[in-house]
């Protein structure tokens, strides 16, 4: 696979809602949230979101949705078609950002996760530290080195 993040149009919202609904509703029913698609929607309109591709195969494999501050990029969103999850694509991305952070001088990759996540175990691979949670959420961030951009 030849990766590749790309900018999400207006056209990819209901992918990215759908995808996000599906791996996230789970976790919604266990901590007693509840989904708002309108919230989905309006955030969509003000992060940054690009589709995860696959440039061999013009494949779409998930997206990511990010915001920042002077100090951080933060990754709000980071979601993979199943079939796609356990190959590596979540590892790119991640170094990918890390590597749009530094680019950006911005000191640190921060996300949430829910406590319950797999997920939560590659952030922790890929340098995320735990910096406190609460009955649902974990907030994880990485601390990016600037001084070689």
């Amino acid at each position: 696979m030849m990766l590749q993040l790309i900018p999400a149009t207006d056209s990819d919202v209901t992918f990215a809602r759908d995808l996000t609904r599906r791996l996230m509703l789970p976790y919604y029913h266990r901590y007693d949230l509840l989904w708002v698609e309108q919230a989905f929607d309006q955030a969509w309109q003000w992060r940054e979101q690009w589709l995860v591709t696959d440039t061999d195969t013009d494949a779409v494999l998930g997206f990511c949705s990010l915001s920042q501050d002077s100090q951080a990029l933060f990754i709000r969103e980071l979601h993979l078609l199943p079939a796609y999850q356990g190959q590596g694509v979540g590892s790119w991305v991640l170094e990918t950002l890390a590597q749009w952070a530094a680019q950006r001088r911005l000191a640190l990759l921060r996300l949430m996760v829910f406590r319950t996540n797999p997920a939560r175990r590659l952030y922790q691979r890929r340098g995320f530290i735990e910096m406190g949670e609460d009955d649902c959420f974990v907030r994880m961030q990485r601390r990016i080195d600037c001084s070689g951009q």
